[in-house]
């Protein structure tokens, strides 16, 4: 692992011969004007984030049937495209497509491989206002979501180097990749920003395999998904012309918010009880959260948030997650091959992170480190005693941006718990380093 740690650090620090060679700065992007004033316009844009990963993965991890003890890869976290346009102030259309997730194991068109992978819609939706300000409807495939800030989050411009993935609940089992098909409203009241929809669930469960008092989603789901979240804006107000929220602004704007919201879906889950009968049960979904990004007078700039996640999705649910998982099998525990850890389930969920903008020297250099914790307490998360098993999850890392977000290196070390034996967990490191590039 020395060597491979000794190697991300030569490319890491190596900035600043790469930066030296210049950028020409982003001024608006690709934004084609269609009258002088501009009122009439569309947007593009376009973004690239690729992963150089070093990861220790969990016990009996394997590769077309061979153990694979430690992994190195590059990935494709992110490759999209992104189009908005409005004619005029009173309706919008949005469309993004790409891919996520492609390593030369996973994320192929065919499922068992990297190769081709499938581009999708993540969002297509159309908006029109129906009050200025107050009141704006929608509908389509949309990102309108309920329950956080971050289940909103930008993938723009995160400061840790990925989001939780916990923020989003549902994602690529009710949801596509987030999204939804469904209708919203949103708007302003003063200083109170909110957003609602109703939405249909995805098919999910195919399979509709049903444990003993262990929820899992429904195939037979038609109810309707209710979710909202209202944020409350202290100082600057944030634009809500997209949904996607803003990581960190890097001091350019004094921001400190407080947000609500929930998920609320009847029959989402089902499981089967103790006597043998097949029992639905409703998914109901509450978190709180607190956003600040605070300019210093020395430059410098201060970004924090928590969120607290308070979910029920029926009785033990638990998911295993791995993102861009390096490995495709495993001779130990179902569904914790590679990096995979109990991400999503019954129970609560706390996320943090801080990160300090050091004082800028420079326009063409920024650095920025920050932490994050994952702390996940879920009741099917147990050992053998039928005693719960906390899940935690340390990040350290460090962004260095080159254009502000449109052009980000990020170094980030990963502290991830392996819960092979739940009797006895281990902790494993992963390495990540990414460079995104967004026009």
């Amino acid at each position: 692992m020395k060597k491979w740690l000794f190697a991300f650090a030569l490319i890491f620090i190596s900035l600043n011969t790469i930066q030296a060679q210049g950028y020409s700065e982003y001024t608006g992007g690709m934004k084609v004007k269609l009258n002088d004033d501009g009122s009439k316009y569309f947007r593009l844009i376009t973004w690239h984030q690729v992963w150089l990963r070093y990861n220790q993965n969990n016990t009996g991890s394997t590769r077309s049937g061979v153990a694979q003890d430690a992994t190195t890869d590059v990935g494709l976290r992110r490759s999209r495209f992104l189009m908005y346009t409005q004619l005029n102030d009173r309706f919008l259309i949005l469309t993004h497509f790409g891919i996520n997730n492609q390593n030369a194991v996973s994320g192929g068109y065919l499922g068992f491989d990297g190769k081709k992978p499938q581009l999708y819609m993540h969002d297509a939706w159309v908006e029109y206002t129906v009050l200025k300000k107050y009141l704006n409807i929608g509908g389509g495939l949309h990102y309108w979501n309920g329950l956080s800030r971050m289940t909103n989050a930008s993938t723009l411009n995160l400061m840790a180097f990925d989001a939780p993935i916990l923020n989003w609940a549902t994602i690529e089992a009710t949801d596509q990749f987030a999204r939804k098909l469904g209708i919203y409203a949103k708007g302003k009241l003063g200083k109170l920003a909110y957003q609602v929809a109703v939405n249909d669930p995805f098919k999910t469960n195919v399979g509709g395999a049903i444990a003993t008092d262990r929820a899992n989603y429904n195939p037979q789901n038609v109810g309707k998904v209710f979710e909202g979240y209202f944020q409350y804006e202290f100082w600057d107000a944030e634009g809500n012309l997209l949904p996607y929220r803003v990581g960190t602004y890097l001091g350019t704007k004094k921001v400190f918010n407080i947000g609500a919201g929930f998920i609320s879906n009847a029959d989402a889950m089902w499981y089967t009880n103790s006597t043998g009968d097949t029992v639905t049960s409703g998914m109901n979904l509450f978190a709180v959260d607190a956003f600040l990004d605070y300019p210093l007078s020395n430059g410098g700039a201060l970004t924090a948030y928590a969120a607290a996640y308070f979910n029920d999705y029926g009785p033990n649910h638990v998911r295993n997650i791995g993102i861009m998982n390096p490995a495709d099998g495993s001779n130990g525990a179902a569904g914790l091959r590679g990096n995979a850890f109990p991400v999503i389930g019954t129970g609560t969920s706390i996320y943090t992170q801080i990160g300090y903008m050091l004082p800028k020297k420079r326009d063409d250099l920024i650095w920025q480190p920050y932490a994050a914790l994952i702390y996940n307490s879920f009741e099917g998360v147990q050992n053998s005693a039928g005693e719960q098993v906390p899940v935690t999850v340390f990040d350290l890392g460090v962004n260095a941006y080159l254009a502000g977000h449109h052009s980000k290196l990020t170094l980030n070390y990963r502290h991830r718990p392996d819960f092979s034996d739940a009797d006895n967990v281990s902790y494993k490191p992963e390495l990540t380093l990414q460079a995104m590039i967004y026009l």
